[in-house]
């Protein structure tokens, strides 16, 4: 019981000198880092390419109404490899900030020794040693390092929420891509087929005496020419799926499902403030936290040149049958104090501080870096998608004027009005543009998944609510 109390006693002490040192300075605010950050980029009120206003919105992976499409993100969020190593460098972070705030408690171990009996039936040297020892954190060097672990955690975490949003996104686009892979290979079996007809009517025309050989020889070029471009569509289709089946971690077989049709583009989204958009993304979170990270490893490396001031206690109880101790109380108890203070490693020290200070430097360019990615990331997505909004009205169109011009051509060309090139030319333009609208038509489906990414929105849908219980009478 006295040795307890001797214990708490020390650390009680050791506790009351670390409180009473010197108090750690916190990193700039996000306000004064943004300042520092991005000296020519004052952030606007709002969205340069537009974009309707309110908070941005989360859970948009529903707003695509694919009920397939939920699925394959939650096989990806447990089989994919990449986030897996995310989550394990959480993990290593979490350890690191474990291994920090251990030197804040005291260090305490426990050496003993004893021997068995000898010849003579006597007893050898036995003892057991108890110490501990506590560096009181007087200039913070202690406090600053597990900070820095705690902001590395932090932003070890945020890379991870970036890393979950990041492959939802990939995995979507990816699904889209292999759908429309699927569709633009369906369009190219059509042209086929029609290209087929087109053969079997000039070699009619060619019978009956109102075709000649070379609209023959020109249709089946034709023919030739449509179906290598089904064969490259298929293939594009087995790399979509293959791609796709690697996100979700399976083997890529190109075996994986798909829709028969792309998801309806879903109502705009809203894109919120650039000033929010700093305290949504997580790829930013983690940055800022990188730099608090920093600016408490510069703290860590100026306290390292002042002294270190540690309290050591220890206990021993010793015993022999064999050696004579000298008379004294046993156990003994010891309390000491130790004062370690550099005088000279050569500017190690110094170097140290300049070292982390340009680690400082560094984090805070990489937080304008990705502080201007993600506001390019919107501004380009936002025009991209009034682009390819109009875009697709314009192919629309076209789409409707080439369908209704190769109906008119193929009739011409029954009755002896025109010549083979004439259908072959409308033919080639209708498969262009149902190419083009259906790229278009993706690429819409694309950029919205891209805005949500860009503006940090989460996917996940909330836990459902737990059932009301009935209160019975």
């Amino acid at each position: 019981m006295a040795a307890t109390r001797f214990l708490r006693a020390v650390v009680a002490a050791a506790c009351a000198a670390t409180v009473a040192g010197c108090a750690l300075q916190s990193p700039p605010p996000r306000d004064e880092l943004l300042r520092q950050a991005l000296p020519n980029a004052p952030l606007p009120a709002s969205f340069g390419a537009g974009g309707a206003t309110g908070t941005a919105a989360d859970r948009w992976l529903a707003t695509f109404g694919d009920a397939a499409l939920p699925p394959l993100v939650d096989e990806a969020m447990r089989f994919n490899a990449d986030l897996q190593q995310a989550a394990a460098r959480v993990e290593q972070a979490g350890g690191y900030l474990k291994v920090a705030s251990a030197s804040l408690l005291p260090q305490i171990g426990v050496f003993a020794t004893g021997s068995g009996g000898n010849s003579s039936g006597t007893g050898g040297l036995n003892g057991i040693w108890l110490n501990a020892a506590l560096e009181l954190d007087v200039w913070g060097r202690v406090r600053y390092a597990e900070a820095a672990s705690r902001e590395t955690l932090a932003a070890a975490e945020a890379t991870f929420a970036y890393a979950r949003q990041s492959l939802a996104a990939t995995v979507a686009k990816g699904w889209f891509l292999a759908t429309e892979a699927g569709l633009q290979r369906a369009i190219a079996a059509d042209m086929v087929r029609a290209s087929e007809a087109l053969l079997r009517l000039a070699q009619e025309r060619q019978r009956v005496g109102n075709g000649t050989e070379q609209d023959v020889a020109a249709a089946r070029a034709n023919l030739g020419g449509y179906r290598d471009a089904l064969r490259q569509t298929e293939l594009a289709r087995e790399q979509a799926l293959r791609a796709l089946e690697l996100l979700l971690g399976r083997y890529p077989s190109a075996e994986v499902a798909v829709a028969t049709r792309l998801a309806t583009m879903p109502p705009p989204v809203p894109v919120g403030l650039p000033s929010e958009l700093l305290e949504r993304r997580p790829d930013v979170v983690a940055a800022e936290r990188r730099v608090a990270a920093a600016f408490n490893r510069v703290g860590e490396a100026k306290a390292a040149r002042l002294p270190r001031i540690s309290l050591t206690a220890g206990g021993s109880s010793i015993s022999s049958d064999v050696v004579v101790l000298k008379e004294r109380d046993n156990p003994v108890w010891s309390l000491g104090a130790n004062l370690i203070a550099p005088l000279y490693q050569g500017g190690a020290l110094e170097a140290q501080v300049e070292v982390r200070s340009a680690e400082q430097k560094e984090a805070v360019a990489a937080y304008a870096a990705a502080g201007q990615r993600a506001f390019g990331e919107i501004e380009n997505a936002l025009s991209a998608e009034i682009a390819l909004r109009d875009r697709e009205a314009i192919l629309e169109q076209a789409r409707r004027d080439n369908e209704r011009a190769l109906e008119l051509a193929q009739v011409q060309y029954r009755v002896g009005s025109t010549d083979l090139r004439a259908v072959e030319q409308r033919q080639l333009a209708v498969h262009s543009t149902r190419m083009s609208l259906l790229r278009v038509q993706t690429d819409r489906l694309a950029q919205r998944v891209n805005l949500h990414l860009a503006l940090g929105g989460s996917f996940d849908e909330p836990p459902a609510a737990a059932p009301t219980p009935v209160a019975s009478r």
